[in-house]
């Protein structure tokens, strides 16, 4: 499975979206513009894939930017898949 898929999954499970997160593409904006993403969501996610994906995240790699878009977030972990 595609980095882009599972992010999906897990913004889908995590942020309780119910089906919602499976017609997002690379280009849906995350980080303000769904309600159910605010800082302790980033946490939960963050969790998430690291539990999941079997990956370590830093604080000091996550800004917002990291959570801007759907496409930004996949990047972000396709890159983190790949180490």
């Amino acid at each position: 499975m595609d980095a882009e898929k599972q992010v999906l999954r897990i913004l889908d499970e995590v942020l309780s979206l119910n089906g919602r997160g499976t017609s997002f593409d690379r280009d849906t904006a995350l980080l303000g513009a769904i309600p159910e993403l605010d800082s302790m969501a980033v946490v939960s996610l963050i969790t998430a894939f690291e539990e999941q994906l079997g990956i370590s995240i830093g604080d000091d790699e996550i800004d917002g930017a990291t959570f801007a878009s759907v496409g930004s977030l996949s990047d972000f972990v396709a890159a983190k898949l790949a180490v």
